[in-house]
């Protein structure tokens, strides 16, 4: 177990005065059976925007705000207290369910958001060649561990390479990515054998060994869930299951359902993206 304070601070630069912005910010960590928000404040500057909390489709909390005033810089700050509670375990053979099982319309129906692959996710024919072969006979749990040790020895965490826009074509192209093309690659693969799958976003603390109390430079991130009888986290970037320092903010098909903050606006002539996360381990 761990209780993290996370403070994250996303801002735009405008090139032209903005006069005025309809924006959407998902930076407020979930509330489910693996980690529970204890506080949550999101602050804007400019002040005095009028805000508005509701869940999206996907459970994710999202922020609603918009800018009547003239405005050169945007920032939103989130400040949460999260304890989280992961638990790695072996299911046993008759907890995972069968190909056959996957196969169902009862599957098809109640895991029909996270069959279809979408534009950022969907794989190249050689990717689902490829999977089909790494599987062998598994069974739907060990097939996904075996996607995920192949995407290890395939592809590298690279960064520039791609942008927000890339997709798991693209990134596998280039065998390289960061974190969100990984996951979408990983997910693309998932769903062509039949494996619900998921894009989760949130923050990683990247050191374990930091003291209580100590403030580190955190990270955005991205990993997997996929559901082979329940939902398992996976994450792919760090070969490795999602642990008590992931902390996650929301689910969705693909980036795009999980931006941390859009919207659309009046002016501005383009813009710099600046983002902060600081982590603080509290117990």
């Amino acid at each position: 177990m761990s209780r993290l304070l996370i403070e994250h601070r996303t801002g735009y630069d405008y090139l032209r005065r903005v006069s005025l912005s309809y924006n959407e910010a998902r930076m407020t960590p979930l509330t489910d059976s693996q980690q529970v928000v204890l506080e949550s404040t999101v602050t804007l500057n400019p002040s005095g925007a009028s805000m508005a909390t509701y869940r999206d489709y996907w459970g994710t909390r999202v922020t609603s705000f918009d800018v009547h005033v003239p405005h050169d810089r945007l920032e939103v700050s989130a400040r949460t207290l999260v304890e989280v509670s992961r638990t790695e375990r072996i299911p046993a053979p008759e907890e995972v369910v069968s190909w056959q099982h996957l196969r169902s319309d009862e599957v098809v129906n109640d895991y029909a958001d996270w069959l279809p692959d979408t534009p950022l996710t969907e794989p190249d024919a050689e990717i689902r060649s490829l999977v089909r072969d790494v599987i062998g006979g598994e069974d739907p749990h060990a097939a996904a561990h075996s996607v995920f040790d192949w995407l290890k020895g395939e592809m590298k965490y690279v960064q520039g390479v791609t942008g927000v826009q890339s997709n798991a074509r693209d990134a596998w192209s280039e065998r390289q990515g960061v974190c969100q093309d990984l996951a979408h690659v990983a997910i693309g693969a998932l769903r062509s054998l039949g494996i619900p799958a998921r894009y989760i976003s949130g923050y990683l603390h990247p050191r374990r060994t930091a003291a209580v109390g100590e403030a580190v430079a955190g990270q955005s991130h991205a990993w997997v869930e996929w559901w082979d009888g329940e939902w398992r986290g996976w994450d792919p970037t760090n070969s490795g299951p999602v642990s008590d320092f992931h902390v996650s903010v929301a689910r969705g098909r693909d980036y795009r359902d999980v931006s941390p903050l859009k919207g659309i606006l009046s002016g501005g002539g383009g813009s710099s993206l600046n983002v902060t996360v600081e982590i603080t381990r509290v117990a």
